[in-house]
C-alpha cells in the first residue's frame, strides 16, 4: 500500500464502530439471527453452488495477510464468516444486498483476499460476498477500460495491451481483483507518475448500496472518492471504469550499489527521468538476500531496480554509473518488468518475514529516508529499509525486530519527530477520507451491515 501525503497515525485498537445512527450488526462469535433463512433465500438466487458453508471455505474467506502484523496477529482470528456467497455476475448483487438488508445480515465484500491488514475480515460474522466470480472485462475504449469488480488486474492489463494501451497503475500483487485494489489497495506499479488509486485513476464506479431496494447508482470523478479505499463500508463496487494510457515498451534495469547514500541519490534522479519510469525500487542487502537467487540481484549490495522505457535505458544506465553503481542486467518485458514489480511495495516485507520470524513493518514516507539514515535506524535497532521513488516524494517500508506494541508506538513518535511520515499499518479501520466515507455510508448502509467493525463512528 502507498501512503498518501496526509498520512496520519492511529494509536489504538478498539472494537470497531458502526456508522452513526446505525444498528449494531452482529456479535463476534455469535450466530447471526435469521442466518438460516437468509441462506435459503440466497440459494434460491444463486443456486447451491453460490452459497457455501464448508468449514474450509469459511476459514479461507475469513482471513487475509493481517498476520504480517504481529500486533494484529495477536488479535486473530478476529471474525469468521457464517456463509460465503459467490455470485457469477454483478447483476446478482442488488438482490443479495436487499436480502441482507431485510434479514439484517452483515455483508463483507471481498476480492482475492490479498490485503495485508484485515480489510476484508468479517469482524461481525454474517456473509462474505466473494466477488471473484464477477470477473468479466466489459469494454475497452480510448483511455479507459470497464470491468466487473472481480476481474483480475492482470487480465485488464492484457486486454488493454491488446488495444495498444496500458493501465495507469496496478498493485504489486498483479493477480489482485479490480474491486479489491480500489476498495482496499492504494497504489503500485505506475504510481510513480500517477499517484494513488484515488488520484484520478477511477473514472466511474457502479455502486450497490445495502438498502431495502439496493438500487445501483453510478458515481464519476471526485464522486467516486467515498468508495475508494473504503473497504466496502460505503457500498459494494459492482463495476469500475479506470484509466488507460498509450502502451509503452518497457524494460527492467537492475543495478547494484556499495552504499545507501549514492543509491538513494540515483533513485531520486531516476524518478525525474524522462520519459517517466513506471517504477523505481531500492532495497538493502539484508532484504535482497531473502529474494530468490538471480544474477541481477547482488546479495551483498544495495539493489536499485527500475522499469524504464526501452529508449530511456541508456540514459538510466549512465545515471546509475555516474552515481557509482553497476548495472547488472537489463531485461525486456515481460520478464524484467514483471520481476521488478513483484519485488515492489510490501513484497520485500513478505520475503523477509517468510525467511525469518520476529519482524514488524511500517509504511514510511519522506525524503529524510534518502542519504544518511543513521538517526532513522537508531529508533529501532536492526532496521532495514525498502524505498519506492515517487514524483510526489519518497515512500517505503521500514522493517525492524518486534519487541512489543508499546515499543512500536514510541518508535512511531520518534520517527515523526525526525520528519518521517508514518502510516500505522497495525489496525484494520478505514483511515483515508473517513468523513466522506461516513457521509456516504449513512445513505448507502443505514443499518451498518457493510463490513461492520471497519468504519469508526464520527
Amino acid at each position: 500500500m502507498l501512503p498518501e501525503p496526509e498520512l496520519r497515525r492511529l494509536t489504538e485498537l478498539v472494537p470497531g464502530d458502526t456508522p452513526a445512527g446505525a444498528a449494531a450488526a452482529g456479535t463476534p462469535g455469535a450466530a447471526t439471527p435469521g442466518i438460516e433463512e437468509f441462506c435459503r433465500e440466497a440459494e434460491a438466487l444463486l443456486g447451491p453452488e453460490g452459497v457455501l458453508r464448508e468449514e474450509a471455505v469459511l476459514d479461507r474467506c475469513s482471513r487475509d495477510w493481517a498476520h504480517m502484523s504481529p500486533i494484529l496477529a495477536a488479535r486473530l482470528p478476529a471474525g469468521r464468516a457464517e456463509v460465503v456467497l459467490r455470485p457469477t455476475g454483478h447483476d446478482r448483487l442488488p438482490a443479495l444486498l436487499s436480502l441482507a438488508y431485510r434479514h439484517r445480515v452483515p455483508i463483507t465484500p471481498r476480492g482475492k483476499g490479498t490485503g495485508n491488514y484485515g480489510q476484508a475480515i468479517p469482524l461481525r460474522g454474517g456473509a462474505v460476498l466473494d466477488l471473484t466470480g464477477c470477473n468479466r472485462v466489459a469494454e475497452v475504449g480510448e483511455g479507459w477500460i470497464r470491468a466487473e469488480a472481480g476481474a483480475k488486474m492482470s487480465d485488464l492489463e492484457a486486454r488493454a495491451r491488446a488495444a495498444g494501451q496500458e493501465l495507469w497503475m496496478f498493485p504489486s500483487t498483479f493477480g489482485t481483483s479490480l474491486g479489491g485494489f480500489l476498495a482496499g489497495g492504494s497504489g503500485g506499479t505506475g504510481s510513480l507518475r500517477h499517484g494513488t488509486n484515488g488520484d484520478g485513476f477511477v473514472r466511474e464506479l457502479r455502486i450497490v448500496p445495502c438498502t431495502r431496494e439496493a438500487a445501483p447508482f453510478t458515481v464519476t470523478g471526485a464522486g467516486a472518492l467515498p468508495y475508494i479505499h473504503a473497504y466496502g463500508t460505503s457500498g459494494v463496487i459492482a463495476t469500475a471504469t479506470v484509466r488507460l494510457a498509450p502502451a509503452r515498451l518497457w524494460t527492467g534495469l537492475f543495478a547494484a550499489f556499495g552504499a545507501w547514500a549514492p543509491a538513494t541519490a540515483a533513485l531520486a534522479e531516476l524518478v525525474r527521468l524522462e520519459p517517466a519510469p513506471r517504477l523505481v525500487s531500492l532495497d538493502e542487502p539484508a532484504l535482497v538476500r531473502t529474494f530468490g537467487a538471480d544474477p541481477a540481484l547482488d546479495r551483498d549490495a544495495h539493489s536499485l531496480r527500475a522499469i524504464v522505457e526501452e529508449e530511456a535505458a541508456p540514459a538510466a544506465r549512465a545515471l546509475v554509473e555516474r552515481h557509482g553503481g553497476r548495472v547488472l542486467d537489463t531485461r525486456p518485458a515481460p520478464e524484467g518488468p514483471a520481476l521488478i514489480s513483484s519485488l515492489s511495495f510490501n513484497h520485500p516485507t513478505y520475503h523477509l518475514m517468510k525467511a525469518e520470524e520476529g519482524w514488524f513493518h511500517l509504511e514510511v514516507a519522506g525524503d529524510v529516508l534518502l542519504g544518511d539514515t543513521s538517526a532513522v535506524k537508531a529508533v529501532y535497532p536492526g532496521t532495514v529499509l525498502h524505498l519506492e521513488g515517487m514524483r510526489s516524494g519518497t515512500v517505503g517500508m521500514l522493517m525492524a525486530r518486534y519487541r512489543d506494541e508499546p515499543t512500536v508506538r514510541r518508535g512511531i513518535e520518534a520517527l515523526e519527530e525526525l520528519g518521517v511520515r508514518v502510516h500505522d499499518v497495525h489496525q484494520w479501520y478505514v483511515d483515508r477520507r473517513v468523513e466522506l466515507v461516513r457521509e456516504a455510508a449513512a445513505r448507502t448502509d443505514p443499518r451498518g451491515l457493510l463490513n461492520p467493525g471497519h468504519l469508526r463512528a464520527g
